[in-house]
Parts: C-alpha cells; structure tokens; sequence
C-alpha cells in the first residue's frame, strides 16, 4: 500500500545524443570564456543597435513625409490660385444666363456671390491670420488691481498661519470678496457703456 509512489515522476528528461561528436575549437572556448559580456549584455547591446536604427529609419521616413506634405500643399494651393485666377479671367464677362440670373437675384445673394469670387487662398489666408491675432489680443487680461492682490495675499498668509483653523480667516476671506465683487462692478460698467 505505501511501498510505491501515487505520483510519477516528473523530472523526465530528454537527453540527445547527436550521430557525430560536437566539438568547438579551442579559440572559441577561450573568447566565450574570457569575454566580460554575458548573454544577456549581448542581447540588449544588439535589443539596442536595433533600436536606434529602427528609430532613425523612423525619422527620415517622417521628415521625408513631412516634406511630400508641404510639396503637395504648395501644389494645391498654386493649383487653386491658378484656377481662381482663370475662373476671374472668365468672370471678367458674364455670361447671358449668369446677368440675368444676377438681374432676379437679391441683393444679399449678390453679395455672397461677389465674395465667393473675391476670395482666394492668399485672402483667406489674411484673413486667417487676421482672427488669430485677435484671439490673442483677447486672450490677454488685465492684471487686477493692487487692492484684489493684498486681499489675495492676505487670504493666503492667514491660511498659513492658522492651517488647522481655516475657519478663522472669515475677515480676510470678506475683505477679498469685497474687493472682487468691486472689480467685478467695474468690469460690468466698462462693458455696459
């Protein structure tokens, strides 16, 4: 009952046993054995070289990409002024169909057609432009004013100060409540007028 074991044995081994004898030459023995790299050292320095030649394969790709791009947007935008500009040529004289059409239409119809033709990549462009700088001139607030920052500060070196007491900091906290809700009147004049 207990003389045998109820489990196999699980440490089977596989050992193979080649036809010729398997010899290396002694230089070979001597360089592995000398070399300080091991396995590991050589696989990641060889991991690495792959990288980086994959990762500066990558990058010629995308600037030579990048490049393509910018051509053929240069190219259609020199295609499209060229259309724009013959399209002018021919709507220099309209034709009897596009005066009379022009004779029924109205005048905010007329207007939006006149644009259309006016407008080419360089104006929209400009115009593009244009918007952006007022953006950013928007984008630039007014500094407050010296009363909203000593509120601010006094707020701030109260909550310091009492850290596990913020509750007392109420006077600090009205006093810059005051002082915004000033500057916030200000701002409501100056926009209303």
């Amino acid at each position: 009952m207990g003389a045998g074991n109820s489990k196999p044995d699980g440490t089977a081994q596989h050992v193979f046993n080649p036809e010729a004898p398997v010899r290396f030459s002694s230089e070979l023995i001597e360089s592995l054995q000398n070399s300080p790299q091991s396995d590991t050292t050589r696989s990641k320095a060889l991991e690495l070289q792959v990288q980086s030649r994959v990762e500066r394969e990558l990058s010629q790709l995308h600037a030579k990409e990048q490049q393509r791009l910018r051509e053929l947007q240069d190219a259609i935008a020199a295609a499209a002024d060229a259309a724009e500009a013959t399209a002018a040529t021919e709507n220099a004289a309209p034709s009897l169909a596009e005066r009379l059409a022009d004779s029924l239409s109205s005048a905010d119809v007329l207007a939006e057609k006149q644009r259309r033709r006016d407008m080419s990549h360089a104006l929209v462009q400009r115009e593009i432009e244009g918007l952006r700088k007022k953006l950013e001139e928007r984008k630039k607030l007014e500094q407050p004013d010296g009363g909203v920052e000593a509120a601010k500060l006094k707020v701030v070196e109260c909550l310091r100060v009492n850290d596990r007491r913020p509750l007392d900091c109420w006077r600090e906290v009205e006093a810059f409540k005051k002082e915004v809700g000033r500057l916030e009147k200000e701002f409501v004049e100056k926009t209303v007028r």
